[in-house]
């Protein structure tokens, strides 16, 4: 499978983005997805996990309550909504797909991953 992610961009801190990945490839439904974020001279860091159908989900301790991960299987596409974002979540977000049925946070685990969108907010 083949992802692109997008929709990042500059804000100002508390505001919003919304990021997308889009898959190519048949089998999207059967790859757990997540979103990974690295913020310079930083590790990367896993942020939000999704199911093959979307009904169980992970969210990093830092995010929840703030982002919003979603996809939809049919247009295979996977979203990340950010709400109330701070600047030092100012990263390269990855979209990332894994062969394992049990939800993962583990970057290990994830098969393939897109070319990554810069968020950056500013304060």
């Amino acid at each position: 499978v083949q992802l692109q992610a997008s929709g990042g961009g500059l804000v100002q801190a508390g505001g919003s983005l919304r990021l997308s990945c889009a898959a190519s490839g048949r089998t999207f439904s059967s790859y757990t997805m997540g979103w990974f974020r690295q913020a310079p001279e930083k590790e990367r860091e896993s942020v939000v996990a999704i199911s093959l159908n979307g009904g169980y989900t992970y969210y990093a301790d830092s995010v929840k309550g703030r982002f919003t991960v979603s996809r939809d299987n049919a247009k295979k596409t996977v979203y990340l909504q950010m709400n109330s974002l701070k600047p030092e979540e100012t990263a390269v977000y990855y979209c990332a797909a894994s062969s394992r049925v049990i939800l993962s946070s583990t970057i290990n685990e994830y098969n393939y991953w897109g070319q990554g969108t810069l968020v950056t907010v500013s304060s």
